[in-house]
């Protein structure tokens, strides 16, 4: 089994990153969604994984209304691939006169539109970029649209980078993901909200695709483009770099505020997150062992460490996120009609926030370690302790009693 490395300096902040990937323009920065005024993330607090030079989003304005990245001038486009045999009868273009723009999506989202909470991660960043609260139509009611008839496997889409091929960004799923859900599974989106209010160019407006059970990858920013195909294979931008491009998010534990050192006797509060994948959350464990203790050895495994549960918070009452009071506006999916509360807590593909007490440590320098245990009774780093399908390695921090 693999064991925790993940080491972390310090105080894990409650909001951290740097540049981590230079490939075709990509900016990294990371964000824990633990914030200290909500559940919610603020959107200005959002982390981001972005490509493009220059970013699209700071582009001045005439140049931004002349490529479509302003609520008033976006238009998207719903195509056959024209290099495979799929056919639909009404393509979607601005060459015949009939693309959608912002006003018939938000239209479209009158009678079709839906909500649901989703965190936003990076398969190959350890930490959680935000989360948030997203608003949208589903893509399976514009692809019904475009009246499809047959050869389709695959929905490929595309989002502006500069026309700059070795900018392109782009992602695909299969067909029959997009049109159905099985019962408690989300919607795949064309997302124009973010915790209330429109996207803002730096989270992808004026429309991004939001795909709840993925990575961030998948929720390709600044959408304009969808290719009905019958090719077979992804044609993800990820994929190129060695990535399990359709890998669902995995479910971790996170530190979230440590400080460097206590004093000897003194009780300590922790808290973290774990981020809610594919198999959901059950429990989140931590533990501490001192460092040189005897019946420490070289070949200890994280199964001899003494794990003891965390209390999972449950809902808020005050979501934060910049919501006016805190308060959720309409009522989200997987959420009670009646009580307007989450018909189970935590959901799948959001985070969840943890809490322990240490007891009273004697002097010296010890290891803290959290993890999270899924529905299946599976201990992370498991099931999938691959990084290329997300980062999951167990979190350790030091801690030294003065």
């Amino acid at each position: 089994m693999p064991t925790a490395k993940d080491k972390t300096p310090d105080t894990v902040p409650i909001f951290s990153g740097v540049p981590k990937d230079g490939r075709s323009g990509a900016r990294v920065k990371s964000a824990s969604s633990i914030a200290p005024f909500g559940y919610l993330t603020p959107e200005e607090e959002f982390g981001d994984v972005e490509r493009g030079n220059p970013l699209p989003y700071t582009l001045n304005p005439p140049r931004r209304r002349e490529i479509g990245l302003e609520r008033e001038t976006w238009q998207l486009e719903i195509l056959s691939d024209p290099e495979s045999n799929a056919k639909i009868e009404q393509p979607i273009s601005k060459a015949l006169g009939n693309a959608i723009d912002f006003n018939a999506l938000l239209k479209l989202g009158e009678t079709h539109g839906v909500q649901f909470l989703k965190g936003i991660s990076c398969n190959n960043i350890g930490e959680p970029l935000g989360m948030g609260l997203w608003e949208g139509v589903p893509l399976r009611v514009l692809v019904w649209m475009t009246k499809p008839v047959e050869n389709i496997r695959r929905v490929w889409y595309y989002g502006y980078h500069n026309d700059d091929p070795m900018q392109m960004f782009r992602s695909s799923l299969p067909i029959g993901r997009v049109l159905e859900d099985a019962p408690g599974e989300l919607p795949v989106i064309l997302c124009y909200k973010m915790n209330g209010e429109y996207l803002t160019g730096k989270r992808g407006g004026p429309v991004r695709m939001i795909v709840p059970e993925a990575y961030g990858f998948k929720s390709v920013k600044w959408l304009q483009r969808i290719v009905l195909t019958n090719h077979f294979a992804a044609n993800d931008t990820y994929e190129r770099w060695n990535n399990d491009v359709d890998s669902p998010m995995k479910t971790f534990a996170r530190f979230a505020d440590v400080p460097k050192s206590i004093g000897a006797g003194e009780r300590l509060r922790i808290s973290g997150l774990a981020q809610v994948g594919q198999s959901g959350l059950a429990k989140v464990q931590w533990s501490f062992v001192r460092r040189g203790a005897p019946e420490l050895s070289g070949d200890q495994t994280l199964r001899e460490e003494r794990w003891q549960d965390a209390d999972i918070l449950p809902a808020p009452e005050d979501w934060g996120g910049g919501l006016p009071g805190g308060k959720l506006p309409g009522v989200p999916l997987l959420f009670d009609p009646t009580t307007r509360r989450p018909s189970q807590w935590p959901l799948r593909y959001t985070m969840a926030h943890w809490a322990a007490e240490l007891p009273a440590l004697e002097s010296g320098t010890y290891t803290l370690r959290c993890r999270s245990i899924d529905h299946n009774g599976i201990a992370q780093p498991m099931p999938r302790p691959f990084a290329k399908s997300g980062r999951v390695d167990i979190h350790e921090v030091t801690l030294v009693v003065a």
